[in-house]
């Protein structure tokens, strides 16, 4: 059963139930709430992912509840617990989609070390995936979001899954965040977009959640193989720039961007070092959208006509 097949009345009574179990591939993640409003945006924006039997394996127990408490009806607030356990500062509860999402990545990034996990976008097109890592403000999510845009699959927008055995990548195919001036620029980009309201204030500005393309959902378990690793940077009326970057610099950038790199030793220093060897390696500065795209259709079209 898809999440769009659950009733808006249905889907929270499973929410508050805790019994909402989401394949999240490689991962299956249970969730409770007892906001009306999250169930809505879990529904819109999940709508393509599927809900597994309620008696099933979850790896991750995960919940966005209101504070307890007085709080619960004057300017309530929204607690994350994990296992049941609280694990971040509550916040206003019209953030409560975007804690969701924020604490779904720390279950990932701090628990699971079956993969090499790196902090970074991963797109797809005939077989073959960029590697987009960056810290905030680069400019990732907004290229990686306008790229599944225009026929790209979405792996990942914030955790690539390194394979250590296969050596190819994975992704979840979670909703894409964005922040701030990307939200206009991606619903002007792309009008059929589908995305949340924009929740001001947060830590991170303002922020909105994209859905996944459908088909990005539908092949989230066929991997990809690396060929590229670019390091954006968006710059205000800059001309479109691809500039080789060395294999040293790439592997210090993807062993900086690693969640679990020092967690692996000496298996993490050899995963870092077989990604960036299958890569050709690059620092991209762009500014329009529309460069940016052709740049990264060129990138393809020279690697599959050799």
């Amino acid at each position: 059963m898809k999440v769009s097949e659950l009733s808006k009345h249905a889907l929270f009574a499973i929410l508050q139930r805790g019994e909402l179990c989401i394949d999240m591939f490689p991962f299956v993640v249970r969730v409770r709430s007892d906001i009306s409003e999250l169930a809505e945006d879990i529904g819109r924006i999940y709508q393509d992912f599927t809900v597994l039997d309620s008696n099933c394996f979850s790896d991750f127990h995960v919940e966005v509840s209101y504070e307890r408490g007085v709080r619960r009806w004057f300017r309530p607030l929204a607690r994350f617990y994990f296992d049941g356990r609280p694990s971040f500062i509550p916040l206003p509860v019209d953030q409560a989609f975007p804690m969701l999402e924020w604490g779904i990545n720390w279950c990932v990034a701090a628990h699971s070390h079956s993969f090499l996990i790196v902090h970074a976008a991963v797109i797809e097109r005939q077989g073959v995936a960029v590697v987009m890592p960056a810290p905030p403000g680069s400019g990732k999510s907004t290229l990686c979001a306008a790229l599944i845009g225009r026929g790209w699959r979405l792996l990942s927008d914030e955790l690539a899954l390194y394979d250590f055995e296969t050596k190819q990548l994975y992704g979840m195919a979670r909703p894409v965040s964005l922040k701030n001036q990307s939200i206009p620029i991606i619903q002007a980009h792309t009008p059929a977009a589908e995305i949340t309201s924009p929740v001001p204030d947060t830590t991170k500005g303002t922020v909105a959640l994209l859905r996944p393309p459908s088909e990005s959902v539908q092949q989230v378990k066929i991997p990809a193989r690396p060929a590229w690793i670019i390091l954006p940077h968006y710059q205000v009326d800059a001309d479109a720039l691809l500039e080789p970057l060395s294999k040293g610099k790439a592997f210090m950038l993807i062993a900086e961007q690693s969640f679990n790199y020092n967690v692996h030793g000496r298996e993490g220093f050899e995963a870092v070092g077989d990604l960036v060897d299958s890569c050709e390696c690059f620092q991209f500065t762009y500014s329009r959208l529309s460069d940016a795209e052709r740049v990264f259709d060129d990138l393809l079209a020279r690697r599959i006509n050799g």
